[in-house]
């Protein structure tokens, strides 16, 4: 991710992208979400020059590009570690046992949600419903879901993740 943007280069990098997705959309406000996922493809995360920047490109008030960023937990308004857990907090996980589920990752990573591990391998962020109760508990890891989660599935599946990372960097 790039940390010295500004609205300026922003604006630049991304005015012909954001000027033709807005012509998709009757009003300019409806372009705000797709112009927040250009941002975050290019940037990785969402932040104050980013909101400016599509402000000012989609010629909306700012606090308006701001309560979409903000309300929709798909939006990074901060780094990430490598892999992205979401972890539904929802009562239909939490009646099949996904508070337990989500202590014990927290427990192996030694992370609270909303942190990122010391490598920046995980980062830990508790949703309020993916959308698949009928598979639930269910947690997202970057963009693939997992469901059905048991304390064992899940440890296999921090197993893979970390042994990707091993098999990458040796």
């Amino acid at each position: 991710m790039t940390t010295d943007r500004n609205i300026a280069s922003i604006t630049a990098e991304m005015a012909d992208e954001v000027k033709e997705v807005a012509k998709r959309y009757p009003s300019k406000r409806s372009a705000i979400m797709p112009a927040l996922y250009l941002a975050q493809d290019k940037y990785g995360t969402v932040d104050e020059v980013v909101y400016q920047a599509i402000s000012e490109m989609l010629d909306v008030p700012e606090i308006w590009v701001f309560e979409v960023a903000s309300f929709y937990s798909m939006y990074n308004r901060k780094e990430l570690g490598k892999y992205h857990i979401q972890f539904c907090t929802n009562v239909s996980c939490m009646l099949l046992g996904a508070d337990e589920v989500l202590a014990n990752i927290k427990n192996r990573l030694g992370i609270e949600t909303g942190e990122t591990t010391d490598d920046r391998l995980f980062t830990l962020s508790s949703v309020e419903c993916i959308g698949a109760c009928d598979v639930a508990p269910v947690m997202i890891v970057n963009e693939k879901y997992y469901n059905n989660l048991t304390d064992g599935r899940v440890a296999e599946i921090l197993d893979q993740l970390e042994n990707d990372i091993e098999e990458v960097a040796g």
